[in-house]
């Protein structure tokens, strides 16, 4: 009682607040309106627009004040640098939400690999929420580092930052009320929790089965025709801009007065060079304002609509009780953040961000994950025992493939990059088991004349995934991946000529996203002006996905070459 006889004091104007916003231009995403006046916050929460007095006033000179952004999906991982690294950059975007499904980590170290991002993000200046990763492992044909089935995830579905169930990537395992799938809808629904869905081009009934199953949003629509049924079905659309996927150019189009509280904004997979240069959720804002869509709609798309959809009390808007969650805003064109207040506190400001973030923890369960046997030139031997082969094309600035038949010459039956123009050697590498196991396959238009590049990061299981002009060069990334417990590399002449790290389960580095960053970025430059590797297509996120069996047409995973459109590994 005594806390609530104070605020009101304070709301009234008999006692001071801690902190006073002066001529500022007030964002109010309920009534679609800006108001002009002071601000007034107390402790970590709003006290009200009017006239007060506080032990801090800053003059704000008319810039304006919205409520921090939210982004409603994002895989951390994507960033390549660690949670609070990740959080240290988005901050300083003004993004103060994020609603985070650690599924990558997940697919390497399981239950571990999330409690370590649920522990890396306590006490930090951003509200890190979790959804329980649904698809572990993505599918049954490859080969993941872990397993997790519904009994596994009900060890942390009460914890109170655990929202729900991330991405149910697996929509024909709803239609066809998979048991383990059922399981795991069931589990959320009985903790009352939500459901994220992933669910591209479903349509009609299988949209119907798919939508009663309790699911509630979707970030995977690719048209407004789409977008728009799954607004009919009453789900929330997530617009996404990753650096892989990117639809708001195409879906921006489709939002309108009657549809735009059923959109949300999220970054989905997100490099780290493009949130440093482009930006975050401010990025999603700014450019949905560059294509006509009204400034306070498109900052209600990144606050408040999210706010809803995921049950965040008092998150998403500026009003009296609401979390002072703030960025300050020098205009609504170009969406520049000038500070951001967290809880309450300045947090970013002046280019800096105010305050450490993120304590020292454990990461010993979540280094060490690449567990292989040494491979050697012969493991890369690619006999062909017919003329014509399946060969993965990629498609130009794109995560895109084609099955394309082409004629292969061999050397005495076996496939020599020499022989055939434009066509590399692909491989993954099972890492998780020491299996031994590795699929091999064909790749053309990615252009690579020369040497060899090799990731952990292969989605969804995150084996080890090379591509070369030549078995040496192969042998040698692969084997470099291995020495320094994962990451990128590159291999030149037998020899390695970069890599960076990426010590935390082999997708995230402990250093800062700049230097990772500069790191990504040379190393590109050395595929592209070196190797040879084709100007529109980005190395690195394109090697990454060629092992996602769920896009088509055509992947490899460390079974072999997959033909997505009919579910079955190829003999090519």
């Amino acid at each position: 009682m005594y806390f609530i006889n104070e605020k009101i004091e304070k709301a009234v104007g008999i006692k001071k607040v801690a902190l006073v916003l002066k001529n500022c231009n007030v964002v109010n995403v309920f009534s679609n309106e800006v108001v002009h006046g002071d601000l007034a916050v107390d402790g970590d929460i709003i006290i009200g627009m009017g006239n007060y007095i506080g032990k801090t006033e800053i003059d704000l000179k008319g810039k304006y004040v919205a409520p921090g952004f939210i982004d409603s999906h994002v895989h951390i991982e994507s960033s390549m640098v660690s949670p609070k690294e990740f959080a240290r950059a988005v901050i300083s975007r003004g993004t103060t939400t994020t609603i985070v499904d650690p599924h990558e980590i997940a697919n390497v170290c399981g239950i571990n690999g999330i409690k370590y991002m649920m522990e890396e993000t306590e006490d930090i200046p951003l509200n890190v929420f979790f959804m329980l990763s649904s698809c572990v492992p993505a599918t049954n044909f490859e080969t993941s580092g872990a397993i997790l089935r519904a009994e596994d995830l009900k060890e942390l579905i009460e914890d109170k930052r655990v929202l729900g169930l991330g991405e149910m990537m697996n929509y024909p395992g709803v239609i066809n009320r998979d048991k383990e799938v059922m399981d795991k809808l069931s589990l959320a629904q009985n903790y009352n929790k939500i459901v994220d869905g992933h669910a591209p081009t479903i349509k009609g009934n299988e949209l119907n089965a798919y939508s009663i199953s309790g699911i509630k949003t979707d970030h995977e629509c690719s048209d407004l025709e789409e977008m728009n049924e799954k607004i009919r079905n009453g789900m929330y659309i997530a617009i996404r801009e990753g650096s892989a996927a990117k639809n708001l150019e195409t879906l921006i189009k489709g939002v309108n007065s009657k549809n735009e509280r059923r959109i949300m904004f999220c970054a989905d997979d997100r490099h780290p060079d493009d949130i440093l240069k482009l930006g975050h959720m401010d990025n999603c804002v700014r450019r949905a304002i560059g294509n006509g869509i009204d400034a306070i709609a498109a900052i209600r798309m990144a606050t408040l609509n999210a706010a809803e959809c995921y049950k965040l009390d008092r998150v998403g808007a500026i009003a009296p009780s609401y979390k002072a969650d703030l960025v300050i805003l020098e205009d609504l064109k170009n969406v520049k953040v000038d500070m951001v207040i967290k809880d309450g506190k300045i947090v970013f400001n002046n280019n800096q961000i105010l305050m450490e973030i993120g304590k020292k923890i454990d990461i010993s369960k979540v280094i060490n994950t690449v567990n292989i046997q040494k491979v050697t030139m012969d493991d890369f031997r690619l006999k062909l025992n017919k003329e014509f082969s399946n060969i993965i094309s990629v498609s130009s600035n794109s995560i895109g493939t084609k099955n394309i038949e082409r004629k292969i010459n061999t050397d005495n039956g076996e496939f020599k990059c020499e022989l055939n123009d434009g066509i590399n050697k692909i491989a993954v590498i099972e890492r998780h088991k020491k299996s031994g196991r590795i699929g091999l396959g064909l790749v053309e238009n990615f252009g690579l004349k020369m040497g060899a590049i090799a990731s952990t990061v292969a989605h969804d299981s995150h084996n080890i995934i090379v591509l070369g002009s030549n078995d040496e060069d192969m042998m040698k990334a692969v084997n470099e991946l291995e020495r320094v417990g994962g990451g990128i590399t590159v291999s030149l002449d037998g020899k390695i000529i970069d890599t960076l790290e990426l010590e935390i389960a082999g997708l995230m580095s402990s250093k800062s996203m700049e230097y990772v960053a500069e790191k990504v970025g040379k190393m590109i430059a050395v595929c592209h002006e070196i190797l040879g590797v084709n100007k529109d297509v980005e190395p690195f996120m394109t090697l990454a996905f060629l092992a996602l069996p769920v896009l088509p047409e055509i992947r490899i995973t460390d079974r072999g070459v997959f033909d997505v459109l009919n579910f079955k590994f190829l003999n090519i």
